[in-house]
C-alpha cells in the first residue's frame, strides 16, 4: 500500500476519472463556512507496534468513571453490571443476530424480545410493551404520536422538568407535522398543572419525567388524575429505570403510557451510546405502538412457538395506517437489559436503588454543609440533586479534574438562568469514600 502523498498526476487521474475539472469542483457541494482549508498536519507512516503505542497513550488521556469519583449523570447511568451480562450477550448466536425480517426462522431472536417485553412490562406496571426502540428521546417523540392518534388532537403539553434533550427530539419529530409542543412550567422544581389547566381540553398529551431532570420526585398520580379527567392521555417519562426497584410503577401511578432510556440496565455509559429506548402502555393503545410487538403461540403439534403479532411500521402495513417508519428494537441493547433484569431480580434492582438515593442523600448533606453550597429546590430527590454553587460551575469542574473526580453537570448548558447550579448523580457504584473526597476538594477549592 503506498502511504506517501498524492501526487499531481494520481490527483489529475482521479478528476479525470470522476469528471471534475478541478479539485474545488469537486468538493463544490460542501459550504465554504463548513471547509478545512488548514494543513491537516497528518504524521508519517506507522507500524503496527508504533499506531499499538499511539493509541495507547491516547486512551490514557481519558479517566475510567470509578477511578476517584464520579457524580456525572443527567440522562446517562453508571450502575454496576455483573459479569454474566456481557457473556451472555456475546455468545455467537446472539451477539450476530440481526432484526428478525424472516421473523418465524428466527425462534431464539424472537424468544429473546418477548421476554423483554414481558420484563418491561412488569418493571412498568404496564399491560404491554413494544420491542424497544432507538432511545429514551425517540421513545418520548413516538408516544407523543400515539397520543395525538388516539386522541385527535395536536397539542402535546411537556414538563420542564423532562429532559431537555429529549424535548430537543420531541420537536425535532413534530416539526414536519402540524402539532404543537407547550411546556408546563415548575413550581420550585415540581410540574406545575395549575397554571395550564385552561390548555387541557386542548391536548392530546400530557408528558411529566419522574424522577425529572433535577431528581426531584413528582407526585404522578396528582398529575394524571388531572390529565384523566381532561381528556388527555398521561405519559410518564423516566430517564432511569433502576428508580423503578423502589419507586411506584407507572401503571400503579395512573399513566396510559410509560417511555425511557434502558441504557442504565446493564449497559455502560460508552461515551454515549448505545442505549435503546421502550415504550409501555395500557392494552387500548396497544395497536398504536411503534415498530413491532412479539407474541407466544403454540404450533401445529402444540409446542411453544414465537411470532411477530403486530408490526405496524410503514413497511409492512399501508402507510396511512402505520403507527411509525421505526425500524430497528436495538435488539442487542435491550437483550442485555433482559440479561441485568433476570439477574437481579426485584429485590436486587430495589436494593441497587435504595443504594443509590441513600448515597445521593448522604452527598447532599455533605454538600451542602460547605459554605456557599445550597440545594436549588428544596424537594424531596432520589439519587440526582441540583446545588447553587458560589464558583463557575465549571471552573469547579476544571478544579475538581485536577483531584481526579468528575463533577455534576453545569446546568447553565440547558438552562442559562441557573448558571450558578450543578446537578450531582450518585449510583451505587459510588462509594463513601469518593462522597468525603468530593466534598473535602470543594470545601478547598471554595475556601
Amino acid at each position: 500500500m503506498n502511504y506517501l502523498p498524492h501526487t499531481g498526476a494520481e490527483i489529475k487521474e482521479m478528476l479525470e476519472v470522476v469528471g471534475a475539472e478541478s479539485v474545488e469542483e469537486l468538493f463544490c457541494d460542501i459550504p465554504h463556512g463548513v471547509r478545512l482549508y488548514d494543513d491537516l498536519s497528518l504524521p508519517g507512516p506507522l507500524s503496527e507496534f508504533e499506531i499499538q503505542e499511539l493509541m495507547q497513550s491516547l486512551s490514557r488521556q481519558n479517566r475510567p468513571d470509578g477511578e476517584n469519583g464520579f457524580f456525572l449523570g443527567a440522562g446517562a447511568y453508571r450502575h454496576f453490571i455483573p459479569a454474566a451480562v456481557d457473556s451472555i450477550i456475546s455468545r455467537g448466536e446472539f451477539f450476530t443476530a440481526y432484526t428478525p425480517y424472516q421473523a418465524e426462522a428466527s425462534q431464539g431472536t424472537l424468544q429473546a424480545i418477548f421476554e423483554f417485553q414481558t420484563a418491561v412490562s412488569g418493571l412498568t406496571g404496564l399491560d404491554v410493551a413494544n420491542a424497544s426502540l432507538y432511545d429514551g428521546a425517540s421513545s418520548l417523540a413516538e408516544a407523543a404520536q400515539m397520543a395525538v392518534m388516539a386522541k385527535g388532537k395536536k397539542l402535546i403539553m411537556v414538563s420542564e422538568g423532562v429532559h431537555p434533550e429529549y424535548l430537543q427530539t420531541l420537536k425535532t419529530y413534530l416539526a414536519g407535522k402540524d402539532y404543537l409542543v407547550e411546556m408546563i412550567p415548575l413550581n420550585e422544581g415540581l410540574t406545575d398543572l395549575d397554571q395550564v389547566k385552561d390548555r387541557f381540553p386542548e391536548a392530546a398529551a400530557v408528558a411529566v419525567q419522574n424522577p425529572n431532570f433535577f431528581g426531584c420526585l413528582e407526585d404522578l398520580s396528582a398529575i394524571f388524575n388531572v390529565t384523566k379527567e381532561k381528556g388527555a392521555l398521561g405519559i410518564a417519562v423516566i430517564s432511569d429505570p433502576v428508580t423503578l426497584g423502589f419507586l411506584r410503577s407507572p401503571g400503579e401511578s395512573g399513566c396510559d403510557v410509560a417511555v425511557g432510556e434502558g441504557q442504565p440496565l446493564g449497559l455502560p455509559m460508552s461515551f454515549g451510546g448505545p442505549g435503546f429506548g421502550f415504550v409501555a402502555a395500557r392494552a387500548e393503545h396497544t395497536r398504536r405502538l411503534p415498530g413491532r410487538i412479539v407474541g407466544r403461540t403454540a404450533d401445529k403439534d402444540g409446542r411453544v412457538a414465537y411470532c411477530l403479532t403486530l408490526q405496524t411500521r410503514e413497511q409492512h402495513i399501508r402507510r396511512e395506517k402505520a403507527a411509525s417508519n421505526i425500524c430497528t428494537n436495538q435488539a442487542l441493547a435491550a437483550l442485555a437489559a433482559t440479561v441485568y433484569l433476570s439477574l437481579m431480580g426485584p429485590y436486587g434492582l430495589r436494593k441497587a436503588a435504595e443504594l443509590s438515593a441513600r448515597l445521593a442523600h448522604l452527598a447532599a448533606h455533605r454538600i451542602c454543609d460547605i459554605p456557599g453550597f445550597s440545594l436549588l429546590f428544596d424537594r424531596p430527590f432520589f439519587h440526582e440533586f441540583a446545588v447553587r454553587c458560589p464558583k463557575d460551575p465549571a471552573v469547579l469542574n476544571g478544579k475538581l479534574r485536577d483531584y481526579g473526580i468528575a463533577g455534576g453537570l453545569p446546568l447553565k448548558r440547558f438552562y442559562p438562568a441557573m448558571e450558578d447550579a450543578m446537578l450531582f448523580t450518585l449510583t451505587e457504584c459510588n462509594r463513601p469514600e469518593e462522597i468525603d473526597r468530593l466534598a473535602s476538594a470543594l470545601r478547598e477549592i471554595t475556601a
